[in-house]
């Protein structure tokens, strides 16, 4: 089993990552912040005004170590990254694959059944978690969407066109967010969710979940590339320029307990405020520096929970979790498994 390892986060405005022997250093103002040796690394992700040396880059594409740059919001910028990695073959299937209809419509189903399965799953641990607290109407709301989530499951089993599939995705999605509100048990006043806003985030709730969800996706596309998949070409999300569509297949199924779960406890446990937010001239809400450390502490801390894989049998890191599924989706391409079985938390 590979060897869960850290994710190096650099926030500091104005830092300067460089190689000093087999360490990352990083300093701001010639001063040294920190070292770490770059054998317990899996990736580094840099946000904002931050800086790398060239025989750094080089270093870490030596060592499989990937470089993202993301802008001060968690927008990405650029990402550097050695030598191709895998069996070119698996490639070449990966994409025979996604232009065949029906090997299309069995991946797209996995994928949407564990969304929405995990989706279900959240809810239920906030009817297990605070049952008693909640209102009988939120109650009622919760076990409805409960019902309807476990329903679209069932669908999708039957369902053998692959645009069907991504509309019931959407309905999931949609059932799914509608009563996300009622899942905020603290500080109500002060995030309230009326509804998913992207680009940009117009509310605190939003912009917690798209900076998550942007760590994730970094996390499903380094998995992808770890195994030899092309990060680009998916099954549920279409190929368009400049996006990492199977990054984005992988993240589907992991969203709800890699990233809504820990912004619920964030928010819900009080670790989160208003004062770790801010809003722009266009409406735009960011989290501030201190906030964003914040949710990273809480990201790397989950991510080193342990779970016993539903497939595998075997105990493994939450963090591992994306990279076990890119390496069964590789394995379901290879032959070696009949179909791709989604993670479905329990």
């Amino acid at each position: 089993m590979r060897r869960h390892l850290n994710t190096l986060y650099v926030t500091s405005e104005g830092a300067w990552l460089t190689k000093d022997g087999a360490n990352v250093v990083v300093s701001r103002e010639k001063t040294e912040l920190g070292r770490v040796p770059i054998h317990t690394l899996g990736g580094i992700v840099c946000f904002g005004r931050v800086g790398m040396s060239p025989p750094l880059m080089g270093f870490c594409a030596e060592q499989g170590v990937c470089v993202s740059f993301l802008g001060e919001n968690g927008r990405f910028l650029a990402r550097v990254e050695g030598p191709v990695a895998g069996n070119v073959l698996l490639r070449r299937e990966q994409y025979r694959r996604a232009d065949d209809r029906d090997a299309t419509t069995d991946l797209v189903r996995s994928i949407v059944t564990g969304k929405a399965l995990n989706s279900r799953a959240v809810i239920r641990r906030a009817l297990r978690d605070h049952g008693e607290a909640v209102a009988e109407a939120e109650a009622r709301a919760l076990e409805a969407a409960e019902i309807r989530l476990t329903d679209i499951a069932r669908r999708a089993e039957r369902v053998r066109d692959a645009d069907a599939l991504r509309g019931l995705e959407g309905e999931a999605a949609q059932v799914y967010f509608a009563i996300f509100d009622h899942l905020i048990r603290a500080q109500k006043e002060e995030f309230r969710f009326i509804g998913r806003s992207r680009r940009p985030p117009l509310d605190a709730v939003n912009a917690l979940l798209s900076f998550l969800y942007t760590l994730l996706v970094h996390d499903c596309r380094s998995a992808a590339e770890s195994v030899g998949l092309d990060p680009a070409v998916g099954f549920l999300h279409r190929d368009r320029p400049g996006r990492p569509s199977l990054a984005l297949d992988l993240m589907e199924e992991l969203r709800p307990i890699l990233a809504d779960r820990i912004a619920l406890t964030l928010i819900n446990r009080r670790q989160l405020a208003t004062g770790d937010f801010r809003r722009l001239e266009n409406g735009a809400v960011l989290l501030t520096d201190a906030g964003r450390k914040t949710v990273l502490i809480a990201y790397q801390e989950r991510k080193r929970d342990e779970l016993t894989h539903p497939f595998l049998g075997e105990l493994v890191t939450l963090g591992l979790v994306p990279h076990v599924q890119a390496q069964l989706l590789a394995r379901h391409l290879r032959g070696d498994l009949d179909g791709y079985p989604p993670f479905v938390w329990r």
